[in-house]
């Protein structure tokens, strides 16, 4: 009788703990039935968005991926001459293209100026967004004017704003050149120099992303309680430490998320460099997307395979950056 007793708890324990794990396994798809059932109308109107952009960013993406793996040139893809179809012969090699990439000097070198390039670019734009934020933030005379003439170079297409720049870059008629010459000081080779084209780069892409560095920041100092400054002012703090105990901290929030945003877009920065000096003099001011268009576009025999890995060598980068900026901020205890 007793064995009768213990052999039915067992079965009771193994179906009490049968069932336990099979709720748990149904919870995850209860929660999502009743996320559907519930709030349907906003998965109908997110739908036709989601549905375009796996379109248009997905197929490209497994496009190149795949690419990627072959030895696609133009000389072996599928190509239409007159009215004879020529089939594509390019085959699948595996690993092979991203071994040649990361054991290639051209690589890292390219990479090591890109990694310049952008901290360069977003620390020096963090930092003038910061102080014409707090500057603008203040009462002043004239304040809507200043911010509207600091946020016009946000407002005029990139490819504009490039082409001015080139045209005061000039060596022989360009302004800063001309100003230079009246001060007489010798005119200076500002995209025939290595040295000068990236500080004549980094210069171009300051300048166009202080506009959007400066209204995020300004943004978030307008949500800061004005009442947390009082106090502190009351209590003896001066400009110094408001900042760095207030404004700073205030901040954080904001700062985190136009830090990684501006990172990404200054790292993918095509068209400053492009438009500017196409990457020269020699190769000094290329960037990794850059010479990723250059093995598609500009060299001969177009190298789509490379350009496909340099490209989703770009993408791993990218999301490498994006998980450990992610899990910084949650060891701080930011929730992102």
């Amino acid at each position: 009788m007793a064995v009768d007793t213990s052999s039915q708890t067992v079965a009771k324990a193994a179906g009490e703990s049968a069932r336990g794990r099979s709720r748990r396994a149904g919870r995850p798809a209860g929660k999502l039935r009743r996320s559907l059932s519930t709030h349907w109308y906003a998965w109908a109107m997110v739908a036709p968005v989601t549905i375009v952009i796996a379109v248009i960013i997905g197929y490209p993406l497994l496009r190149g991926v795949y690419l990627s793996l072959t030895d696609a040139t133009e000389r072996n893809v599928a190509r239409t001459i007159g009215v004879n179809e020529i089939p594509a012969t390019y085959e699948f090699v595996g690993l092979d293209n991203y071994a040649a990439a990361l054991s290639s000097s051209q690589f890292f070198d390219t990479l090591g100026w890109t990694v310049v390039w952008t901290v360069c670019c977003v620390g020096v734009t963090f930092v003038l967004g910061l102080v014409l934020a707090n500057m603008l933030n203040r009462r002043i005379a004239g304040r809507s004017l200043y911010r509207m003439m600091i946020i016009l170079p946000w407002a005029v297409p990139g490819f504009v704003s490039v082409f001015a720049w080139r045209f005061l870059y000039d060596e022989r008629r360009g302004l800063l050149n001309q100003i230079l010459g009246g001060a007489g000081i010798d005119a200076v080779p500002w995209l025939n120099d290595p040295t000068w084209a990236k500080l004549a780069v980094i210069t171009v892409n300051v300048w166009l992303g202080v506009p959007f560095m400066m209204v995020a920041l300004l943004g978030g100092l307008q949500s800061i309680p004005g009442e947390l400054y009082e106090a502190a002012e009351m209590d003896g703090a001066n400009a110094w430490q408001r900042f760095r105990n207030i404004t700073l901290p205030g901040l954080r929030s904001v700062s985190t998320t136009v830090v990684l945003l501006s990172t990404i877009w200054t790292f993918n920065m095509f068209p400053v460099i492009f438009l500017l000096t196409r990457g020269g003099p020699g190769e000094a001011t290329q960037i990794l997307v850059t010479q990723a268009y250059r093995f598609s576009f500009e060299i001969s025999p177009r190298d789509f395979a490379q350009s496909s890995t340099w490209g989703v060598l770009i993408l791993v980068l990218l999301m490498l950056v994006a998980a450990a900026y992610r899990r910084a901020l949650r060891k701080q205890g930011e929730v992102w």
